[in-house]
């Protein structure tokens, strides 16, 4: 598996934190429903854990299965569960993507955040049916939309800046379109000194594939789930029936 994180992934758990603060009670709340017994949940592009750990906190009975392709994302992720007794027993963290995945047959329910668009549309219509194939009546799907919704030019802007110690951890970055349906972005991730000279920098370019919360949503209805746009653009969507 190609590690597309392999520049940017020290950075990421760090400016991710602020992010998932306003993320927690939202996804929180999408997590409702979920189904206890005899069901696993998983957390489909788990990153670092910081969704992990909403996930496992809210369902504090049932197994969780951690999957993230990325190496550099996944020595964060198994740093944080490993230093907690509880979650060393009910995490299994699975070096996978979300298609190679051999999910379980029975999910209680399933985190996909801020993932979604490393997937082609046909690659998440696949995703969204073995998910919906396995999902539980009433268990829920939990996922995302982030900007754009459509391949639109998007102005470098700073998205993020932590000081740790005597440095501060910069993020930044902008887009273009790449075709009719994704758009690339250009990332760059500095370390500043005290006098706000760059002590360390890269830049990192990837592909986004986007796609509007109408469309998303519709994609889920045809393999039989319903969907709502909630808080933070969080989706929950569930069996129709």
């Amino acid at each position: 598996m190609t590690d597309e994180y392999q520049e940017s992934g020290e950075f990421l758990h760090i400016l991710s934190g602020p992010a998932w603060q306003a993320l927690r009670a939202p996804v929180t709340a999408a997590l409702r429903g979920a189904v206890w017994s005899e069901a696993q949940a998983v957390d489909i592009g788990a990153g670092t854990g910081l969704g992990t750990m909403v996930l496992a906190a809210a369902l504090p009975d049932v197994d969780v299965l951690a999957v993230e392709p990325s190496s550099v994302l996944r020595a964060v992720l198994l740093a944080r569960i490993v230093d907690d007794a509880d979650l060393r027993a009910r995490v299994t963290v699975v070096a996978a993507d979300a298609l190679s995945i051999e999910l379980p047959d029975r999910l209680g329910a399933v985190l996909a955040m801020n993932m979604i668009g490393h997937l082609t549309p046909s690659e998440r219509r696949e995703l969204l049916r073995r998910v919906a194939a396995r999902l539980l009546p009433g268990a829920p799907l939990v996922l995302n939309l982030q900007p754009p919704a459509e391949a639109i030019p998007i102005p470098k802007v700073t998205f993020g800046s932590v000081k740790v110690g005597r440095y501060v951890y910069e993020g930044s970055g902008g887009a273009e379109p790449a075709g009719p349906d994704a758009v690339s972005w250009r990332m760059r991730y500095r370390v500043l000194g005290a006098n706000g000279s760059a002590v360390r920098e890269s830049a990192v370019d990837y592909r986004w594939n986007v796609v509007a919360a109408a469309d998303l949503l519709a994609e889920l209805a045809d393999v039989g789930l319903a969907g709502d746009v909630g808080q933070a653009d969080v989706i929950r969507a569930v069996r129709l029936a």
